[in-house]
């Protein structure tokens, strides 16, 4: 489950938006270039203002996670039999404890940061050729290396190792998508399809959203089953609740996808998380009502 034993969970009052991330959603600004030091003032000078800093987002409710983590924690101390569950926890956790699927898609900030310069990439290796995309971040030594070999060259430029847990999820994410490659069937770089393209970004959003899943609510319920295959049928199912909401998502933006410019990837991106949250809700609704 990647980084879903990382730590003890988000805590509940935690506010559903971070201070830092801009209201609009946007990728937060580069950080700029240290400036020299302005001399002293002048005794009895005016001193600049301070900057202007965003407000500190009220608390959340310290309950929020407890439906969507009570309901969890049964579904995987079933062995995974018990579907309604999975069903009540995710819909729990989408509409209560994430605030709905815009706010879970703005709380995922990081990982769409990520995947904006994932998918930049894959276009442009599918539209200019993968010697080119290669070229462009200076990376052209990989050009006909392995498929592993040239994802794991560009780590550094899609998700910079940092020390938060959301740069941690955006690390895992990538990496787990690497993992499931040759699974895949995309073996050549070299010969990357448009189809391929919407596979491997499936696949990172995919574990991007299970992961920041598993580190809100299911930290400790995975290990709850004592038999292995029931603990490996419990992590399937939700990575497999969780693909089809994104795959069903990509779907939908199909059309969109084909006409990404440069300047749209990061908005695309942040719809595709949104989408695939609603539909996951959705998804999750019909579930709890089976028995």
């Amino acid at each position: 489950m990647g980084t879903s034993n990382a730590n003890g969970g988000q805590g509940g009052d935690t506010p559903l938006i971070p201070s830092w991330l801009p209201p609009d959603g946007s990728p937060p600004p580069a950080p700029q270039p240290p400036t020299a030091p302005p001399n002293d003032p002048l005794p009895g000078a005016p001193r600049p203002a301070p900057p202007v800093l965003p407000p500190i987002p009220p608390a959340a409710a310290g309950d929020r996670f407890t439906a969507a983590r009570g309901n969890f924690s049964r579904f995987a101390g079933s062995g995974g039999t018990d579907r309604a569950s999975l069903g009540r926890a995710l819909s729990s956790y989408v509409s209560s404890a994430s605030g709905g699927s815009r706010t879970a898609a703005q709380r995922m900030a990081r990982s769409p940061a990520s995947g904006a310069p994932l998918l930049s990439f894959l276009s442009g290796a599918v539209a200019n050729g993968p010697r080119e995309a290669l070229r462009a971040l200076n990376l052209e030594r990989l050009a006909g290396r392995p498929i592993e070999e040239v994802f794991l060259g560009l780590m550094e430029y899609v998700c910079p190792e940092g020390g938060t847990v959301d740069e941690g999820i955006a690390r895992d994410a990538f990496i787990e998508t690497i993992a499931d490659l040759a699974e895949s069937g995309i073996a050549d770089f070299d010969t990357l399809t448009a189809e391929q393209m919407q596979t491997i970004f499936e696949l990172y959003a995919t574990h991007a959203i299970e992961t920041r899943l598993c580190n809100d609510i299911g930290m400790k319920a995975i290990t709850l089953p004592a038999d292995a295959a029931q603990a490996a049928s419990i992590q399937r199912q939700l990575l497999d609740f969780v693909r089809r909401s994104v795959s069903d998502s990509l779907t939908q933006a199909r059309a969109a996808m084909q006409a990404l410019t440069p300047d749209r990837v990061f908005g695309f991106v942040t719809r595709v998380y949104e989408q695939a949250y609603a539909i996951m809700q959705t998804m999750a609704e019909v579930e709890a009502e089976t028995t």
